[in-house]
C-alpha cells in the first residue's frame, strides 16, 4: 500500500540534501554572532542538570557552553512556536531590564505577546483579573528572575521555554536553551536568532527574501545615553553656537563669523562699540569726548572728594 504522507506544521521546513549546504552556512554564521555577543560565557557556578552543555571550565573558573548545542535547542524551540497557530497565543516575558528591549521586538516581528518588567501574580490562573492571559507557550529570559511565572505554569499545564546560564535551576522548565542570559548583546542575540528562525519556518522570510532587521534593535539602551543624544543633536544643528558669546571685535551678542572692518586714523572716528554710557572719540581724541548722556548734565552728582570713590558729598566733620 501506498506510504502515508508526513504531517507537518504550517510553513515547516523540511532538511534535505540539497538544502544542507545552506543551513550549515546558516549555523556557522549564527554561531560567529554568538560568539561575537558573548553567549558562550557562564558563570563560576554550574548547575547538575546543565553539566551536559559546558564545553570545558577556563582557568579563572568560568564555564564555557557549547554553543552548537545552543543553536540545536534554538531551532528546537523554533519548532515549537511555528506550531501554533495563533501567534498571540506565544507569550515572551522579561522581568530584567536588559531583556525587556528584546522581548518587546521579538513580540513585534513575530506575533506574539510581550509582558516586560514586573510580573503580576495570578496573571496565569487568576481568571478575575483584567490582565489574565492564557497563552500555549512560555519563552522566559532567565529562570531565577522569572520564578513566579514558572511556578503558575505548573497549575495551568504551560509549555516554558527558557534562556538558561550554567547556574539557573531547571524546574519546571520544559525547553532549557543553554547561553550567557545576564549581557545585553547576549540576550538580544539570542531573540533575535529565535526571531529569525521562527519567521524562516513560517515562510515569511527565506535566502531570496532576507530579513532586513539588524541585531542592534534587540540591544538594551541605557536611558542615560538616550538623554545625552538630543541634547548633541540640538548643538550640531546650530552651527557655530559654540563660538557664540563676548566677542573682541563685535562685542557681546555678535553675529558668529561677522569679521571686523579694517580702521585707520584716516576714516574718521571709529564705528561706535556696544559698552556703557555709548561715549565715542571725536576726530580720534579721547580727551574731546562729550559727556555721558541719559540724564540731565545739571543733576548729575558732584564728587567733591578727590578720591574718586562716587560718594555725593564730601566727608568730613571727623
Amino acid at each position: 500500500r501506498r506510504p502515508r504522507a508526513l504531517s507537518l506544521p504550517h510553513g515547516a521546513v523540511v532538511t534535505t540534501p540539497t538544502n544542507m549546504a545552506g543551513q550549515m552556512s546558516q549555523r556557522e554564521a549564527d554561531i560567529q554572532m554568538m560568539l561575537a555577543a558573548g553567549c558562550h560565557l557562564g558563570t563560576k557556578n554550574c548547575d547538575f542538570q546543565m553539566e551536559r552543555y559546558v564545553h570545558k571550565r577556563r582557568a579563572d573558573g568560568i564555564y564555557i557552553i557549547n554553543l552548537g548545542k545552543t543553536w540545536d535547542k534554538l531551532m528546537l524551540a523554533a519548532r515549537m512556536l511555528v506550531a501554533i497557530e495563533n501567534p498571540a497565543d506565544v507569550v515572551c516575558q522579561s522581568a530584567r531590564p536588559y531583556g525587556q528591549r528584546a522581548v518587546l521586538k521579538f513580540a513585534q516581528y513575530t506575533g506574539a505577546k510581550a509582558i516586560a518588567g514586573r510580573h503580576t501574580p495570578g496573571t496565569y490562573t487568576n481568571q478575575i483579573q483584567e490582565g489574565f492571559h492564557e497563552p500555549r507557550v512560555l519563552v522566559l529570559t532567565d529562570p531565577r528572575t522569572d520564578h513566579q511565572p514558572i511556578s503558575e505554569t505548573a497549575y495551568v499545564n504551560l509549555p516554558t521555554i527558557a534562556f538558561c546560564d550554567t547556574d539557573s535551576p531547571l524546574k519546571l522548565v520544559d525547553v532549557a536553551i543553554p547561553a550567557n542570559n545576564k549581557a545585553k548583546h547576549s540576550i538580544g542575540c539570542l531573540y533575535y536568532i529565535l526571531a529569525r528562525m521562527v519567521l524562516q519556518m513560517r515562510g515569511t522570510i527565506s535566502a531570496s527574501n532576507p530579513w532586513d532587521v539588524m541585531v542592534d534593535l534587540f540591544f538594551y539602551r541605557d536611558p542615560e545615553e538616550l538623554e545625552d543624544k538630543p541634547a548633541e543633536a540640538e548643538a550640531a544643528a546650530i552651527p557655530g553656537a559654540e563660538s557664540a558669546g563676548y566677542d573682541a571685535t563685535g562685542g557681546f551678542g555678535a553675529a558668529p563669523g561677522a569679521a571686523a572692518e579694517p580702521w585707520d586714523e584716516s576714516m574718521g572716528a571709529p564705528p561706535a562699540m556696544g559698552g556703557f554710557g555709548g561715549a565715542v572719540p571725536v576726530a580720534g581724541q579721547w580727551n574731546d569726548a562729550p559727556a555721558p548722556s541719559g540724564w540731565d548734565a545739571a543733576a548729575a552728582p558732584v564728587d567733591a572728594s578727590g578720591f574718586g570713590s562716587g560718594f555725593d558729598v564730601a566727608p568730613g566733620g571727623y
